[in-house]
């Protein structure tokens, strides 16, 4: 028997067939689960052999077996779904927002802050919030790899942070003098390119 050089193909193809008896919608819903459960284990575990994947979801007939019990008994979920979809959940933020929140960090702080002799500085607070809010939302996301999140805290949070903390201990320039103005310029064109870096990176 024919096979194609795509294991994950094979797999899919094989769940298909075995399921032919489930209603078509349900049948979707199960092949795309699995093939997402598949891309962001690859994802999280870029050195797991693919095989040890498809083993670890289980025989095609034992899912389809599992599926057309449920099926059966009126559940509209699919086999394995708790496993399948535990990943899925986690990607539910749109890989655009946390890059959004670390790029306009720094604007929104240029744009808010009213000085360092003001009892509370909204858009010092606030734009801490943005960068931190948006670092976690990075880290936790499944459409980048552990590599690619690490570069991206360095390039827009760790970088930047250190060199205002730097300037502002070292000079105590106030914000709008030309020097913090450049600075702040090449801080947010390093955040914004990394931004876009991570965008074209990331993992549908």
């Amino acid at each position: 028997m024919k096979t194609s050089a795509d294991p994950v193909r094979d797999y899919l193809s094989a769940v298909e067939r075995e399921t032919s008896a489930l209603p078509a919608d349900r049948r979707e819903e199960l092949l795309a689960d699995l093939a997402e459960h598949i891309e962001v284990t690859r994802a999280e575990r870029p050195g797991a052999a693919t095989g040890e994947i498809l083993a670890e979801l289980g025989d095609p007939r034992t899912i389809a077996a599992t599926a057309l019990a449920e099926a059966g008994n009126g559940t509209t979920g699919a086999p394995a779904r708790s496993d399948v979809d535990a990943p899925a959940r986690r990607g539910k933020v749109h890989p655009l927002v946390p890059l959004l929140m670390l790029t306009l960090s720094l604007p929104f702080t240029m744009l808010f802050s009213i000085g360092p002799d003001a009892a509370f500085d909204a858009g010092a607070v606030f734009g801490f919030l943005f960068r931190v809010t948006g670092a976690v939302l990075l880290c936790t996301s499944v459409h980048w790899t552990a590599v690619q999140k690490t570069t991206g805290v360095l390039l827009t949070v760790i970088v930047p942070t250190t060199a205002f903390t730097t300037w502002n201990l070292t000079t105590g320039s106030a914000a709008g003098e030309v020097p913090a103005l450049l600075g702040n310029l090449g801080s947010l064109a390093l955040m914004a390119g990394t931004a876009v870096w991570l965008w074209r990176a990331r993992r549908a």
